[in-house]
Protein backbone atom coordinates (compact mmCIF):
# COMPACT_ATOMS: atom_id res chain seq x y z
CA UNK A 1 0.00 0.00 0.00
CA UNK A 2 1.29 3.48 -1.00
CA UNK A 3 1.24 6.50 1.29
CA UNK A 4 -0.30 8.61 -2.10
CA UNK A 5 -2.69 11.08 -0.57
CA UNK A 6 -5.55 11.35 -3.34
CA UNK A 7 -6.46 14.90 -4.76
CA UNK A 8 -9.33 16.51 -2.92
CA UNK A 9 -12.10 18.56 -5.07
CA UNK A 10 -14.05 21.12 -4.23
CA UNK A 11 -17.34 19.72 -3.13
CA UNK A 12 -16.01 16.36 -4.38
CA UNK A 13 -15.87 13.04 -2.25
CA UNK A 14 -12.43 10.84 -1.96
CA UNK A 15 -11.29 8.35 0.39
CA UNK A 16 -7.77 6.99 1.89
CA UNK A 17 -6.93 3.72 2.69
CA UNK A 18 -4.25 3.95 5.53
CA UNK A 19 -3.26 1.88 8.56
CA UNK A 20 -5.53 1.09 11.33
CA UNK A 21 -3.77 2.70 14.00
CA UNK A 22 -4.81 6.17 12.01
CA UNK A 23 -7.23 8.77 14.85
CA UNK A 24 -9.44 10.37 12.84
CA UNK A 25 -11.55 12.92 14.30
CA UNK A 26 -14.35 14.96 12.92
CA UNK A 27 -16.95 18.17 14.37
CA UNK A 28 -19.46 17.13 17.31
CA UNK A 29 -22.73 15.28 15.81
CA UNK A 30 -25.12 17.10 14.54
CA UNK A 31 -22.63 20.41 14.02
CA UNK A 32 -21.28 21.83 11.34
CA UNK A 33 -17.81 20.54 10.29
CA UNK A 34 -14.98 22.14 8.18
CA UNK A 35 -13.81 21.35 4.82
CA UNK A 36 -12.32 18.01 4.32
CA UNK A 37 -14.45 16.21 7.05
CA UNK A 38 -15.50 12.55 7.21
CA UNK A 39 -17.85 10.96 6.02
CA UNK A 40 -17.42 7.84 6.80
CA UNK A 41 -14.79 5.06 8.05
CA UNK A 42 -14.45 0.82 6.97
CA UNK A 43 -11.51 -0.57 9.40
CA UNK A 44 -10.79 -4.17 8.20
CA UNK A 45 -9.41 -5.93 11.37
CA UNK A 46 -9.07 -8.43 13.26
CA UNK A 47 -12.75 -8.43 14.83
CA UNK A 48 -15.74 -7.33 14.14
CA UNK A 49 -18.09 -4.85 16.12
CA UNK A 50 -21.44 -3.16 15.46
CA UNK A 51 -21.33 -0.02 13.74
CA UNK A 52 -20.85 3.07 16.17
CA UNK A 53 -20.15 6.82 16.09
CA UNK A 54 -16.52 7.04 16.76
CA UNK A 55 -15.19 10.54 17.42
CA UNK A 56 -18.52 11.87 15.62
CA UNK A 57 -17.82 9.81 12.28
CA UNK A 58 -19.45 6.61 11.63
CA UNK A 59 -17.24 3.54 11.60
CA UNK A 60 -18.21 0.28 10.58
CA UNK A 61 -15.49 -2.25 12.12
CA UNK A 62 -15.24 -5.69 10.16
CA UNK A 63 -13.51 -8.77 11.01
CA UNK A 64 -11.01 -9.18 7.53
CA UNK A 65 -7.50 -9.43 8.37
CA UNK A 66 -5.69 -12.50 10.10
CA UNK A 67 -1.86 -13.13 10.39
CA UNK A 68 -1.13 -13.14 6.80
CA UNK A 69 -2.35 -9.16 5.72
CA UNK A 70 -2.22 -6.29 7.65
CA UNK A 71 -5.52 -4.05 9.05
CA UNK A 72 -6.45 -1.29 7.31
CA UNK A 73 -8.73 1.86 7.35
CA UNK A 74 -10.76 2.70 4.69
CA UNK A 75 -11.64 6.92 5.75
CA UNK A 76 -14.51 8.43 2.95
CA UNK A 77 -13.92 12.08 3.40
CA UNK A 78 -16.03 15.11 1.76
CA UNK A 79 -15.04 18.88 1.51
CA UNK A 80 -18.85 20.16 2.28
CA UNK A 81 -19.87 19.92 6.57
CA UNK A 82 -21.28 16.92 7.72
CA UNK A 83 -23.88 16.11 9.78
CA UNK A 84 -23.32 12.75 11.41
CA UNK A 85 -26.53 10.29 13.51
CA UNK A 86 -27.73 6.97 14.59
CA UNK A 87 -30.68 5.08 12.82
CA UNK A 88 -32.07 2.12 15.10
CA UNK A 89 -28.46 0.00 14.80
CA UNK A 90 -27.29 2.02 12.00
CA UNK A 91 -24.98 4.81 11.69
CA UNK A 92 -24.93 7.63 8.91
CA UNK A 93 -23.16 10.87 7.31
CA UNK A 94 -24.60 13.51 5.45
CA UNK A 95 -23.22 16.47 3.73
CA UNK A 96 -26.22 17.42 1.39
CA UNK A 97 -24.90 15.55 -1.21
CA UNK A 98 -23.59 12.16 -0.50
CA UNK A 99 -24.91 9.88 1.95
CA UNK A 100 -22.51 7.12 3.64
CA UNK A 101 -24.41 4.53 5.88
CA UNK A 102 -23.04 1.51 7.89
CA UNK A 103 -24.88 -1.03 9.78
CA UNK A 104 -24.11 -4.44 11.02
CA UNK A 105 -26.13 -7.82 11.65
CA UNK A 106 -24.95 -10.40 13.69
CA UNK A 107 -24.82 -13.91 13.15
CA UNK A 108 -28.72 -15.96 11.53
CA UNK A 109 -29.28 -19.19 10.78
CA UNK A 110 -31.25 -18.03 7.94
CA UNK A 111 -30.38 -14.24 6.21
CA UNK A 112 -33.52 -13.97 3.54
CA UNK A 113 -35.75 -12.09 6.61
CA UNK A 114 -33.10 -9.85 8.45
CA UNK A 115 -31.28 -8.68 5.54
CA UNK A 116 -34.60 -7.85 3.51
CA UNK A 117 -35.66 -5.97 6.44
CA UNK A 118 -31.96 -4.22 6.63
CA UNK A 119 -31.76 -3.50 3.47
CA UNK A 120 -35.82 -1.97 3.46
CA UNK A 121 -34.78 0.52 6.26
CA UNK A 122 -31.68 1.50 4.50
CA UNK A 123 -33.47 1.96 0.64
CA UNK A 124 -36.23 3.97 2.70
CA UNK A 125 -33.80 6.15 4.87
CA UNK A 126 -31.64 6.75 1.92
CA UNK A 127 -34.97 8.01 0.10
CA UNK A 128 -37.02 9.73 3.00
CA UNK A 129 -33.48 11.88 3.11
CA UNK A 130 -32.83 12.83 -0.56
CA UNK A 131 -30.02 10.32 -1.44
CA UNK A 132 -32.00 8.58 -4.47
CA UNK A 133 -28.79 8.02 -6.42
CA UNK A 134 -27.37 4.37 -4.85
CA UNK A 135 -23.75 4.95 -5.57
CA UNK A 136 -21.32 1.84 -4.09
CA UNK A 137 -22.68 -0.54 -1.41
CA UNK A 138 -20.26 -2.97 0.01
CA UNK A 139 -21.72 -6.54 1.49
CA UNK A 140 -19.26 -8.56 3.98
CA UNK A 141 -20.28 -11.62 4.64
CA UNK A 142 -19.10 -14.44 6.95
CA UNK A 143 -19.15 -17.51 5.58
CA UNK A 144 -20.13 -16.57 2.43
CA UNK A 145 -19.95 -19.56 0.81
CA UNK A 146 -20.48 -21.87 3.69
CA UNK A 147 -24.34 -23.23 4.50
CA UNK A 148 -27.07 -21.78 6.33
CA UNK A 149 -29.08 -23.49 8.99
CA UNK A 150 -30.90 -25.25 5.90
CA UNK A 151 -28.00 -25.91 4.05
CA UNK A 152 -28.05 -23.07 1.26
CA UNK A 153 -25.03 -21.21 0.64
CA UNK A 154 -24.96 -18.29 3.08
CA UNK A 155 -24.36 -15.77 0.14
CA UNK A 156 -27.14 -17.27 -2.15
CA UNK A 157 -29.34 -16.76 1.47
CA UNK A 158 -28.71 -13.41 1.21
CA UNK A 159 -28.84 -12.54 -2.40
CA UNK A 160 -32.68 -13.67 -1.96
CA UNK A 161 -33.25 -11.18 1.13
CA UNK A 162 -31.80 -8.00 -0.61
CA UNK A 163 -33.45 -9.19 -4.16
CA UNK A 164 -36.54 -9.28 -1.99
CA UNK A 165 -35.70 -5.74 -0.48
CA UNK A 166 -34.65 -4.38 -3.74
CA UNK A 167 -37.85 -5.22 -5.45
CA UNK A 168 -39.88 -3.81 -2.73
CA UNK A 169 -38.70 -0.37 -4.25
CA UNK A 170 -38.26 -1.14 -7.52
CA UNK A 171 -40.21 2.27 -8.14
CA UNK A 172 -37.77 4.38 -6.31
CA UNK A 173 -34.56 2.49 -6.85
CA UNK A 174 -35.08 1.58 -10.59
CA UNK A 175 -31.17 0.71 -10.98
CA UNK A 176 -28.81 -1.35 -9.13
CA UNK A 177 -25.24 0.24 -8.10
CA UNK A 178 -21.88 -0.52 -7.97
CA UNK A 179 -21.61 -3.32 -5.19
CA UNK A 180 -19.13 -5.85 -3.63
CA UNK A 181 -20.18 -8.90 -2.11
CA UNK A 182 -16.84 -10.76 0.03
CA UNK A 183 -16.66 -13.00 2.53
CA UNK A 184 -15.21 -12.12 6.34
CA UNK A 185 -13.85 -13.86 8.52
CA UNK A 186 -16.15 -14.06 11.36
CA UNK A 187 -19.90 -14.32 11.48
CA UNK A 188 -21.94 -12.06 10.52
CA UNK A 189 -22.96 -9.18 7.70
CA UNK A 190 -21.41 -6.17 7.84
CA UNK A 191 -23.09 -3.36 4.81
CA UNK A 192 -22.57 0.09 3.95
CA UNK A 193 -22.74 2.03 1.33
CA UNK A 194 -22.85 5.24 -0.74
CA UNK A 195 -25.72 7.55 -2.10
CA UNK A 196 -25.64 10.87 -3.68
CA UNK A 197 -28.89 13.36 -4.39
CA UNK A 198 -30.26 12.75 -7.97
CA UNK A 199 -28.87 13.20 -11.47
CA UNK A 200 -25.20 12.08 -11.12
CA UNK A 201 -24.97 8.41 -11.31
CA UNK A 202 -24.58 6.61 -14.30
CA UNK A 203 -24.79 2.77 -13.79
CA UNK A 204 -22.52 0.61 -16.41
CA UNK A 205 -22.26 -3.03 -17.36
CA UNK A 206 -19.48 -5.02 -18.59
CA UNK A 207 -19.41 -6.29 -22.61
CA UNK A 208 -17.41 -9.31 -21.20
CA UNK A 209 -19.50 -10.57 -18.48
CA UNK A 210 -23.29 -11.32 -18.17
CA UNK A 211 -24.96 -8.84 -15.85
CA UNK A 212 -24.91 -10.43 -12.70
CA UNK A 213 -28.91 -9.46 -12.33
CA UNK A 214 -29.28 -11.66 -15.03
CA UNK A 215 -27.51 -14.58 -13.93
CA UNK A 216 -29.48 -17.66 -14.03
CA UNK A 217 -31.35 -19.69 -12.01
CA UNK A 218 -27.68 -22.21 -11.62
CA UNK A 219 -25.97 -19.43 -8.87
CA UNK A 220 -29.12 -19.53 -6.89
CA UNK A 221 -32.68 -18.52 -6.60
CA UNK A 222 -32.35 -14.80 -6.69
CA UNK A 223 -29.63 -13.24 -9.01
CA UNK A 224 -27.15 -10.55 -7.09
CA UNK A 225 -28.20 -6.99 -7.02
CA UNK A 226 -25.46 -4.85 -8.30
CA UNK A 227 -23.95 -3.30 -11.49
CA UNK A 228 -20.64 -3.60 -12.56
CA UNK A 229 -19.16 -0.25 -12.17
CA UNK A 230 -21.10 3.30 -10.91
CA UNK A 231 -19.62 6.68 -12.65
CA UNK A 232 -20.81 9.29 -10.11
CA UNK A 233 -20.33 12.87 -11.81
CA UNK A 234 -18.90 15.19 -9.90
CA UNK A 235 -21.03 18.15 -8.20
CA UNK A 236 -21.99 20.89 -10.29
CA UNK A 237 -21.27 19.53 -13.38
CA UNK A 238 -24.25 17.02 -14.69
CA UNK A 239 -23.56 17.90 -18.91
CA UNK A 240 -19.91 16.94 -17.82
CA UNK A 241 -17.82 13.64 -17.65
CA UNK A 242 -15.25 14.24 -14.74
CA UNK A 243 -16.53 12.39 -11.58
CA UNK A 244 -15.12 8.93 -9.85
CA UNK A 245 -15.93 5.86 -11.68
CA UNK A 246 -16.40 3.26 -8.58
CA UNK A 247 -15.34 -0.36 -9.91
CA UNK A 248 -17.44 -3.09 -8.52
CA UNK A 249 -15.66 -6.74 -7.02
CA UNK A 250 -14.81 -8.42 -10.57
CA UNK A 251 -13.67 -11.67 -10.56
CA UNK A 252 -12.39 -14.26 -13.28
CA UNK A 253 -15.97 -14.54 -14.71
CA UNK A 254 -16.70 -14.40 -18.63
CA UNK A 255 -20.41 -14.18 -19.54
CA UNK A 256 -21.94 -15.46 -16.13
CA UNK A 257 -18.86 -18.43 -16.13
CA UNK A 258 -15.94 -18.68 -13.91
CA UNK A 259 -13.07 -19.22 -15.71
CA UNK A 260 -9.45 -20.72 -14.97
CA UNK A 261 -10.64 -22.47 -11.68
CA UNK A 262 -7.43 -24.13 -11.05
CA UNK A 263 -5.10 -20.95 -11.54
CA UNK A 264 -4.97 -18.09 -9.53
CA UNK A 265 -2.62 -16.59 -12.11
CA UNK A 266 -4.85 -16.43 -14.72
CA UNK A 267 -8.03 -15.78 -12.82
CA UNK A 268 -5.93 -12.45 -11.57
CA UNK A 269 -5.08 -11.93 -15.19
CA UNK A 270 -8.69 -12.47 -16.20
CA UNK A 271 -9.55 -10.19 -13.31
CA UNK A 272 -7.69 -7.35 -14.75
CA UNK A 273 -8.91 -7.95 -17.86
CA UNK A 274 -12.54 -7.72 -17.10
CA UNK A 275 -11.70 -4.12 -15.03
CA UNK A 276 -9.93 -2.57 -18.79
CA UNK A 277 -12.81 -3.72 -20.75
CA UNK A 278 -15.13 -2.16 -18.06
CA UNK A 279 -13.36 0.89 -17.47
CA UNK A 280 -12.54 1.40 -20.99
CA UNK A 281 -13.92 4.68 -22.99
CA UNK A 282 -15.38 2.32 -25.26
CA UNK A 283 -17.79 0.49 -22.77
CA UNK A 284 -18.10 4.26 -21.48
CA UNK A 285 -19.56 5.75 -24.48
CA UNK A 286 -21.68 2.86 -24.78
CA UNK A 287 -23.53 4.06 -21.56
CA UNK A 288 -23.43 7.65 -22.69
CA UNK A 289 -20.58 8.96 -20.97
CA UNK A 290 -18.46 10.51 -24.27
CA UNK A 291 -15.20 11.57 -23.38
CA UNK A 292 -14.83 9.41 -20.32
CA UNK A 293 -12.51 6.50 -20.22
CA UNK A 294 -9.74 4.60 -18.03
CA UNK A 295 -7.06 1.98 -18.23
CA UNK A 296 -6.81 -0.29 -15.78
CA UNK A 297 -3.71 1.19 -15.11
CA UNK A 298 -6.09 4.11 -13.68
CA UNK A 299 -7.48 1.75 -10.89
CA UNK A 300 -6.38 3.47 -7.42
CA UNK A 301 -8.28 2.87 -4.23
CA UNK A 302 -7.57 -0.67 -4.90
CA UNK A 303 -8.77 -3.74 -2.64
CA UNK A 304 -7.86 -7.42 -3.57
CA UNK A 305 -9.23 -10.44 -1.95
CA UNK A 306 -7.43 -13.91 -2.28
CA UNK A 307 -9.13 -16.92 -1.19
CA UNK A 308 -6.12 -18.86 0.23
CA UNK A 309 -2.97 -17.53 1.58
CA UNK A 310 -0.46 -19.34 -0.04
CA UNK A 311 -1.44 -17.58 -3.47
CA UNK A 312 -1.06 -13.69 -1.89
CA UNK A 313 2.68 -13.51 -3.43
CA UNK A 314 1.51 -14.47 -6.64
CA UNK A 315 -1.72 -12.62 -6.81
CA UNK A 316 0.46 -9.61 -5.25
CA UNK A 317 3.43 -9.86 -8.10
CA UNK A 318 0.72 -10.05 -10.90
CA UNK A 319 -1.25 -6.81 -9.33
CA UNK A 320 1.86 -4.58 -8.65
CA UNK A 321 3.43 -4.99 -12.10
CA UNK A 322 0.35 -3.96 -13.77
CA UNK A 323 -0.58 -0.86 -11.70
CA UNK A 324 1.57 1.60 -10.98
CA UNK A 325 4.28 1.77 -8.23
CA UNK A 326 2.20 4.56 -6.25
CA UNK A 327 -1.50 2.78 -6.87
CA UNK A 328 -3.12 2.32 -2.81
CA UNK A 329 -3.61 -1.49 -2.37
CA UNK A 330 -4.55 -3.60 0.47
CA UNK A 331 -4.69 -7.63 -0.11
CA UNK A 332 -7.06 -9.41 2.42
CA UNK A 333 -7.26 -13.41 2.93
CA UNK A 334 -11.13 -14.16 2.71
CA UNK A 335 -13.30 -16.20 0.53
CA UNK A 336 -14.86 -14.85 -3.01
CA UNK A 337 -18.60 -15.47 -3.58
CA UNK A 338 -18.30 -18.61 -5.33
CA UNK A 339 -16.32 -21.75 -4.22
CA UNK A 340 -14.33 -22.12 -7.35
CA UNK A 341 -13.40 -18.30 -7.49
CA UNK A 342 -9.33 -17.59 -5.53
CA UNK A 343 -9.51 -13.67 -6.45
CA UNK A 344 -11.58 -10.74 -6.85
CA UNK A 345 -10.49 -7.02 -7.06
CA UNK A 346 -12.33 -3.63 -6.88
CA UNK A 347 -11.18 -0.05 -7.10
CA UNK A 348 -11.41 3.37 -8.28
CA UNK A 349 -10.91 5.48 -11.17
CA UNK A 350 -10.84 8.99 -11.31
Amino acid sequence: MSNRQPEARLQGLWSDLVPVTTVATVAPEGSAASPGSILGRIRFTDAAAEAALDDAAPLLTTHMTNEHVRPVEEIWRTALPVRTGVAGDAVFAEDGEHLFYAVRLGPQPVYRRPVRELYANALEFAWEHGYTDLVRMWNLIGGITSPNAEGMEIYRDFCVGRAEAFAGFADRFPQLSAATGIGTLSPGVDVCFLAAKPGRAVHLENPRQTPAYKYPSQYGPKSPSFARATFLKDVGTPESVTGTLFVSGTASILGDDTVHPDSVALQTEETLRNIGALVGGDNLRGHGLDGAGYDVKDLDQVKVYVRDAEHLPVVRNIVESTLPADTDVSYFNVAVCRPDLLVEIEGVCR
